[in-house]
C-alpha cells in the first residue's frame, strides 16, 4: 500500500515520495480545456493547494509525474509555459503587513525568474512580471492560491481586514488588462467573496464553485474510496472484527456529505487520511483550524439552529466584508453543504456529516456555557446514560450543571437566550448518542427522548411552574402520537427560574402505561 499524504500539498513530493493519489487530472484537463479565467472556492484542507500544484507541474511538461495517470496520454507534452504561482498563505502579511508582504513576494518571483523590476508598486510590478515572462505563444499560467486568508484571518478585526481587502483589489485589478499574456488562470480560496468587494475589475473569472462539471474535482467520491483504499479497509476489518459493509457505512455517517452540487456527496480528504492513519473516528477536520471568531459571531447573533436550513441560490453572491450572514459564512468556510435543490431552486443548507456536527455541537454549547469545548461532549454522554438508566434526578442534575458556570450579570442580561440556545443545543447533541429531538416554536420548548422502555416527553417553562409544563403535555395530547410504541411514556413538566438561573421546580408523570 502506498504511503498516505496527509498535509502534502505539493503534487511533486506526492508523487516522488510513492504517496497514494487520487486521480483527478480527467477533471483537470477538461477544466483546462473548457475555459481560461477560473475561480473556486473549497473548504480548508480539500485539496485545492494540490490541484494547483498538480496544473503548475502539467505546464510545466512534468511528464514523468504523471505516468500511469490518466492524463498521461490525454496532454501535449511539448507545450511548456512559466508559471506563476502565489500562495498568501506562506507571504509572512502577519509580520510584514500585506502591501511589504507581496512586494516582498514579487521580488522573490523576479528573481527566481532572472527579472529585474523597473517600475514600483504591487500592482505595476505584478503586470511587469506578467509582461516579461510571457513571450510570444509562450504565455503565463497564473495560479493564486488561498486569495482570501488576508481577509478570513482578520474577521475579527474589520478595520485591518477593509484595509487588506482595498490591497487585495489594487494588487488583483491589474490581471484583466493581462489577458495577452495570460494562457490560464486559477484562484482558489475558502471563501467567495463578493466580485464587487474583491474583483469588481475581474468580471471574466467563471466561478465553478458550485458548477456540477467539477464538483468532484477536490475530494473524494465513493467509489473512488472503496476502489483506493481497498487494502487498507480490509485490513481494518481483519483487526477490529467487523463486517466490510458496516465499517463503510461507518466511514460514510462520518465523513462523507460534502457537495456542492446537491447530487454527489464526497469526503474531505483530509478527514479520510488521517482516519486511515489513526485507523479510529474522530474529529480530524474540524480540529485543525474552526475559528474562535466564528464561533463567538454565531453565539452573538444566537444562530444555533443550523440544521436543514433553505435558502436562496443568492446565498452564493452575497458574501462580503460588511455582510457576513451567517448561512453564507457557515456554507462559504464548510460547515454546511447542499444537501438538496428543489423545484423553486431552493437550496437545503445542512451539516455535511458526523464530524463537523458533533464539533459544532460541542462548541457552540461550550460558547454559551464559557467553557471548554472538550468538556462537551461528556456532559451528554452523561446525559444519555442517566436516560438508559431511567434516572430523571440525575437528568435534572446535568440539566442544571448547564448553566452553572455562566457568570450571573451577563445570564441575567440574556436569559431567555442561554435558556433557548442551551437546552435546545443539548438536546440536538443528545440526538447523536440516543434517539432524542428538540423542538422550539412559539417561544416554547419541548424535548422527546425514547430509550427502549421509555418515552420522555419534556415541557419547558421560564419562570411559569412545573405544574403549568405538565397540564400543557396532558391537555395537548403530546403522548397520543406515542401509543403505538409500546413503551411507557411518561411527560416531564420543567420550569426553569432566571432568577436563580436553574431550573427551580420539576415534576415527572406517566402520560401513558404500557
Amino acid at each position: 500500500m502506498k504511503k498516505l499524504p496527509i498535509g502534502l500539498q505539493d503534487f511533486r513530493g506526492l508523487r516522488e515520495g510513492d504517496n497514494l493519489y487520487i486521480d483527478k487530472t480527467p477533471y483537470i484537463h477538461k477544466l483546462i480545456e473548457s475555459g481560461k479565467y477560473y475561480f473556486l472556492s473549497r473548504p480548508r484542507r480539500f485539496g485545492k493547494s494540490l490541484t494547483l500544484s498538480t496544473i503548475k507541474e502539467l505546464f510545466q511538461g512534468s511528464q514523468e509525474l504523471f505516468e500511469d495517470l490518466w492524463i498521461a496520454e490525454h496532454w501535449d507534452w511539448t507545450e511548456r509555459h512559466p508559471v506563476v504561482h502565489i500562495s498568501f498563505s506562506s507571504i509572512g502579511y502577519q509580520h510584514h503587513g500585506l502591501e511589504k508582504a507581496i512586494d516582498i513576494m514579487l521580488e522573490q518571483l523576479a528573481e527566481t525568474f532572472r527579472i529585474k523590476f523597473e517600475r514600483e508598486g504591487i500592482g505595476l510590478r505584478f503586470r511587469e512580471l506578467l509582461e516579461k515572462l510571457s513571450q510570444g505563444d509562450n504565455k503565463v499560467v497564473l495560479l493564486i492560491d488561498e486569495y482570501d486568508k488576508p481577509l478570513i484571518d482578520y474577521l475579527h478585526d474589520m478595520d485591518k481586514a477593509l484595509e487588506n481587502q482595498k490591497i487585495l483589489k489594487s494588487f488583483y485589478s491589474i490581471i484583466k488588462d493581462s489577458d495577452p499574456y495570460l494562457r490560464f488562470l486559477l484562484v482558489t480560496g475558502v471563501s467567495k467573496f463578493s466580485k464587487v468587494s474583491i474583483f469588481s475589475d475581474l468580471n471574466n473569472l467563471q466561478d465553478i464553485t458550485v458548477h456540477p462539471a467539477y464538483n468532484e474535482l477536490c475530494g473524494y467520491t465513493q467509489p473512488e474510496l472503496e476502489h483506493s483504499f481497498d487494502g487498507r479497509i480490509q485490513q481494518i476489518c481483519q483487526q477490529q472484527g467487523i463486517a466490510k459493509g458496516q465499517l463503510l457505512a461507518q466511514i460514510k455517517e462520518w465523513y462523507n456529505g460534502y457537495s456542492w452540487s446537491g447530487d454527489s456527496f464526497l469526503y474531505n480528504p483530509f478527514s479520510i487520511l488521517s482516519y486511515f492513519s489513526a485507523t479510529r473516528f474522530q474529529n480530524f477536520w474540524f480540529a485543525t483550524g474552526t475559528p474562535t471568531f466564528l464561533i463567538e459571531l454565531l453565539k452573538k447573533r444566537r444562530f444555533y439552529k443550523i440544521e436543514k436550513i433553505k435558502v436562496s441560490p443568492i446565498i452564493f453572491e452575497s458574501y462580503t466584508l460588511d455582510n457576513l450572514e451567517s448561512h453564507s459564512l457557515l456554507f462559504q468556510t464548510g460547515y454546511l453543504t447542499v444537501k438538496d435543490t428543489d423545484e423553486f431552486g431552493l437550496i437545503t443548507l445542512d451539516y455535511p456529516n458526523k464530524e463537523v456536527r458533533d464539533a459544532m455541537y460541542s462548541y457552540l454549547i461550550a460558547a454559551f456555557r464559557q467553557e471548554e469545548p472538550s468538556l462537551s461532549t461528556p456532559l451528554v454522554v452523561q446525559l444519555r446514560h442517566a436516560f438508559l438508566s431511567n434516572d430523571l434526578e440525575q437528568v435534572i442534575s446535568i440539566i442544571k450543571t448547564l448553566f452553572k458556570n455562566i457568570p450571573s450579570q451577563i445570564f441575567i442580561a440574556q436569559a431567555e437566550a442561554y435558556y433557548h440556545s442551551l437546552i435546545y443545543l443539548t438536546f440536538r447533541y443528545l440526538g447523536v448518542y440516543i434517539e432524542s429531538e428538540v423542538n422550539e416554536s412559539d417561544a416554547r420548548l419541548d424535548a422527546v427522548v425514547q430509550t427502549d422502555t421509555h418515552i420522555y416527553i419534556f415541557e419547558f417553562k421560564l419562570d411559569r411552574s412545573a405544574a403549568e409544563a405538565m397540564q400543557q403535555i396532558r391537555e395537548k395530547g403530546y403522548a397520543d402520537k406515542y401509543r403505538h410504541e409500546g413503551k411507557a411514556v411518561v411527560g416531564v413538566g420543567v420550569n426553569f427560574s432566571s432568577e436563580q438561573k436553574t431550573v427551580e421546580e420539576w415534576r415527572a408523570e406517566e402520560v401513558r402505561r404500557v
